[in-house]
């Protein structure tokens, strides 16, 4: 404890400006919690800035500790650093939301800072870039399992607490979590971490220490880690030549596997880069090599993929990932493990590179699909000389390709980049995050939305209703809100609502006739049918395209309007969920609003 302590309290003295971002970031993140609603975005970017100024104050301490002469600026150094956090928050500031630019941007940043604090240590030999990131490594998971004890911990106590002395704020849980995870973990992470560069005796021996290879961590890496990772390379292999033999690339699954793999087997290679055993000496001599046929295979995978359907910003990360796997299969191949700071330095490098317009991942890939729309749709006929000409009758790939690319563009707020297409379709209040409605595609492309089903095979297809619109009920008598009707209810089973209107009256009824077939009917004081309709038919059409899930969608698009008589029925869906096919779980549940009309009688 006393130790404990002790290295909490060089913690704050190395790493100020860290801990002062990690006690902001906790602070922010408690707030959020007590708010019980999504915060304001003033307060969303700061959690961002602090989360970043943490590991960007960590890489300017370790520059300190490496250059003498900035050891004598230490102080200048700390205002660069803070000046260049305040900066990023200047940068997001203007941002309309935390949209997927933000969390990408500052993701890629902190990995930049993270890959250059590892490596600085090890600038011109100084230290053992291996040795450095074994220390991380262990100081990483010891961090992770004295933080998941201490949760444990005191999530039971306040439990024991709540249970038997007084009722505790539920809150408490998460106010715990948040302090242990974000504060007590990473701070106590960078207590672990020695003085690289130093020349006391006492601290190059605790750097020593801090680098010794367990005995479990021996096991692990070599008796484990290593044969997983070979089996798994067999099975690629296999893959791949399956691939060769039937001339059928794979449809986009290809790409994270290699990533994993490439992630976890450099990450293995540093850390058996000490071990003397067969099994890790065999693996650095191996691994590399066969690194570099997968990555190659992975690139033509993708590039297959780029031709299809042009830039993403996944896609544009997995080719920079690949690009780094492969030079790094090359260097290591004819490099000694010394030189693994490679990994980290090469990686820093890219990852910054991304960033950096006009070459990183959002503009090229924006661009791209840009191009992609407007190259379409000019083959078509609907876009030329820089004008839209409204098309009814075009190919299916076009309408499902440009739903696709406006969907893409529209979330990322990219619309504005189309000198072509009207103001109007540009604004938010035409979308429901970024998703194009029908009416505006019509009225603009001449064309509706078009969705594929994200599996052939997928037998399922959900459809909710856009609660933020208004509908009409103007006409109606009455609203019936809360009804329900499910596939397993048995056959011919029938839910009744009495009423009156007008001293006259009337009963409702809903019947399920069969798993996919919902009838809905009004009937006078008589028992005469007034006015009815069923919902299997809307249902039906709503699927659409393919079977791929529709979210959000208008009012007028989820209605049946039945009339007979002067007597109006609306049915307005609310959710329906459908499951396609002749199995035990074929059937249609629905969820609807009813409302009813009666003529006037005079």
């Amino acid at each position: 404890m006393v130790n404990t302590g002790q290295g909490f309290i060089k913690a704050v003295t190395r790493f100020p400006l860290t801990v002062v971002c990690l006690a902001c970031a906790t602070i922010v993140t408690c707030y959020m919690i007590s708010l019980h609603n999504t915060p304001d975005l003033f307060i969303q970017k700061l959690l961002f800035t602090f989360g970043l100024g943490a590991f960007l104050t960590v890489a300017a301490q370790f520059c300190c500790e490496r250059f003498k002469r900035l050891q004598k600026l230490r102080l200048l150094v700390y205002v660069v650093a803070a000046l260049l956090v305040g900066g990023y928050y200047l940068i997001i500031a203007s941002a309309p939301s935390i949209d997927y630019a933000v969390r990408a941007r500052t993701i890629v940043a902190v990995f930049a800072m993270f890959c250059i604090y590892i490596w600085v240590p090890s600038y011109k030999g100084k230290a053992d870039f291996n040795s450095i990131a074994l220390t991380h490594f262990k100081s990483t998971f010891t961090s992770i399992l004295f933080s998941a004890v201490l949760a444990a911990g005191i999530s039971s106590i306040i439990a024991a607490i709540d249970a038997l002395l007084f009722k505790v704020n539920e809150d408490s849980y998460t106010y715990t979590m948040a302090i242990i995870w974000i504060f007590f973990a990473t701070t106590y992470y960078l207590s672990r971490l020695p003085l690289f560069n130093s020349e006391t005796e006492e601290d190059i021996a605790y750097t020593q220490h801090a680098a010794g290879y367990p005995q479990v961590l021996k096991i692990l890496i070599s008796y484990i880690t290593v044969p997983l990772i070979a089996a798994y390379s067999l099975v690629l292999i296999v893959y791949f030549g399956k691939i060769l033999f039937t001339f059928k690339w794979p449809s986009g699954q290809l790409g994270p596997m290699i990533l994993a793999y490439s992630a976890v087997g450099l990450i293995v290679y540093v850390l058996a880069s000490h071990l003397e055993d067969k099994f890790a000496a065999y693996y650095r001599k191996v691994f590399p090599k066969v690194l570099i046929l997968m990555v190659i295979m992975q690139l033509i995978s993708v590039y297959i993929r780029l031709n299809a359907y042009g830039v993403t910003e996944a896609r544009y990360y997995v080719i920079l990932f690949g690009i780094y796997s492969l030079i790094c299969g090359i260097v290591l191949s004819f490099k000694p493990v010394g030189k693994n700071f490679i990994i980290a330095l090469l990686g820093a490098g890219l990852a910054i590179v991304s960033v950096i317009p006009p070459v990183d991942a959002f503009t090229v890939s924006r661009n791209s699909q840009i191009t992609r729309l407007e190259q379409m749709l000019t083959t078509e006929g609907v876009l030329t000389g820089g004008k839209i000409t409204p098309k009814a009758d075009v190919t299916m790939r076009l309408r499902l390709e440009t739903t696709n690319i406006l969907n893409y563009l529209g979330i990322r707020n990219y619309l504005q980049y189309l000198a072509w297409l009207p103001a109007d379709f540009k604004t938010y209040d035409n979308q429901k995050y970024g998703y194009v409605t029908d009416e505006k595609m019509k009225s603009v492309f001449g064309f509706e939305t078009a969705y594929e089903a994200i599996n052939p095979e997928s037998q399922y297809f959900y459809a909710g209703l856009d609660m933020q619109k208004p509908f009409s009920i103007s006409g109606y008598d009455i609203f019936v809100t809360g009804i329900g009707s499910y596939r397993k209810m048995p056959a011919e089973e029938t839910s009744k609502h009495e009423f009156q209107i007008r001293d006259m009256s009337y009963e409702l009824t809903v019947e399920r006739l069969t798993p996919q077939e919902v009838r809905v009917s009004v009937k006078d004081a008589a028992g005469t049918e007034l006015v009815s309709t069923g919902l299997y038919e809307l249902a039906g059409n709503l699927s659409g395209i393919g079977k791929a899930p529709k979210e959000s969608l208008p009012p007028e698009a989820m209605t049946l309007n039945v009339e007979n008589n002067g007597y109006k029925l609306k049915v307005l869906l609310q959710n329906i969920n459908m499951t396609f096919g002749t199995g035990a779980e074929a059937g249609v549940d629905y969820d609807f609003f009813i409302l009813f009309g009666a003529p006037i009688v005079h």
